[in-house]
């Protein structure tokens, strides 16, 4: 079928819209008309080839839709759902089968690699008569365009109540930062928490440590608009770094160190800094992605007293059921996400990235069609 799609043709090019060709489902796929797709750092990072997807690609990865057709393995959905695409799994290597889908050995190729994982490929440009074939299936669905190819791993059925425009982000940054919180630490009530970022990802974490009961709450970012905001949805405590030293300033109000700080900036002296005001026994926790090959210098000596330093990716989440429940607390008025979203029409998506990248948006959704 013909589809309309945002491409990226080379490293750090802007997007063009390109009339391609969609192959039909395969019996374990679900074509899914997408109504809206969040705009996510990692779009950017692969736009800017820090991480090696194969270009030109269509790339998105936060699509929300409604499901058209599906192959005939499919049993979770049906022509007519509305759904939220996730990020991509195997489902039978060992972290799969372990529950822990976001750690699949083939995660990198899987959403990543800008093919299916047999390496074929269900987008086309006109038999490649129109310049180089063109990659999809990124994060298994590739949502930067009208309609789109998945799995039943990567796709969330949710009630048609909400306006599916909001939800896109919610398979995949909303869900990391709450994740985090909720499912990788699984921060007690009365803990001490920092967040390093308070970006889109940033904020969910601020919202899901407040649902966790977490006290304090201190949000860490150079953004005004960014900690005021912070301190509406969560945050007991917000600091600039360029107010003073930041361990001084976290110290200040945790004498004895904080119990979790999430470090989401993929600056290498904040992970350094994030160890630095732990508590005896606290965590660090890194989900920014910085460019491959980036290190940072911690002292050894700090991890001697308990201390753990670990990362997360998209919040040990698993979508079909962590998805649902974010929806019910939004629902409930304890995870306004919608607080952060702007939106954008198709047309306008490298005005999106731009805002994304410039930090004037914390989470563009761009409108694709109408639910």
């Amino acid at each position: 079928m013909r589809i309309t799609a945002a491409v990226v043709a080379k490293k750090s090019a802007p997007f063009t819209l390109e009339e391609l060709e969609l192959d039909d489902p395969r019996p374990e796929e679900i074509l899914v008309r997408i109504v809206a797709t969040g705009v996510c750092q990692t779009d950017l990072h692969v736009r800017n080839q820090e991480y090696p997807t194969p270009l030109p690609a269509v790339l998105g990865h936060e699509g929300a839709g409604v499901v058209e057709a599906i192959g005939s393995a499919v049993t979770m959905v049906a022509p007519g759902d509305h759904v939220v695409l996730s990020y991509q799994a195997c489902g039978h290597c060992g972290p799969c089968l372990g529950g822990h889908y976001s750690y699949c050995e083939r995660a990198f190729e899987a959403n990543f690699g800008a093919s299916r994982l047999d390496g074929t490929n269900g987008v086309h440009r006109n038999g490649g008569q129109d310049g180089p074939e063109v990659h999809g299936h990124f994060f298994g669905q590739s949502s930067f365009a009208t309609y789109a190819l998945a799995t039943e791993r990567n796709v969330v059925r949710v009630d048609d109540d909400l306006p599916l425009e909001l939800l896109g982000p919610l398979g995949c940054g909303f869900q990391t930062g709450a994740g985090a919180v909720l499912n990788s630490l699984q921060v007690p009530a009365g803990s001490g928490i920092a967040v390093f970022g308070v970006g889109a990802v940033g904020l969910a974490a601020v919202m899901a440590a407040r649902v966790a009961g977490a006290d304090p709450i201190v949000a860490v970012d150079v953004n005004r608009a960014r900690l005021d905001l912070a301190l509406e949805i969560g945050a007991t405590h917000v600091l600039d770094p360029r107010d003073g030293d930041l361990e001084d300033q976290i110290k200040d109000i945790v004498p004895n160190g904080l119990d979790y700080v999430l470090e989401i900036t993929a600056r290498p002296a904040m992970l350094k800094t994030a160890v630095n005001v732990l508590a005896p026994l606290g965590t660090a926790a890194l989900i920014g992605g910085a460019p491959q090959g980036t290190e940072a210098a911690i002292d050894m000596n700090n991890l001697l007293f308990g201390r753990t330093v670990r990362g997360i990716v998209q919040g040990d989440s698993i979508p079909q059921l962590f998805i649902p429940k974010l929806i019910e607390l939004y629902k409930a008025g304890r995870f306004p996400f919608d607080r952060l979203i702007r939106f954008y029409e198709f047309e306008d998506i490298n005005r999106a990235l731009a805002d994304t990248q410039s930090g004037e948006t914390i989470k563009p959704v761009v409108r694709i069609s109408k639910a």
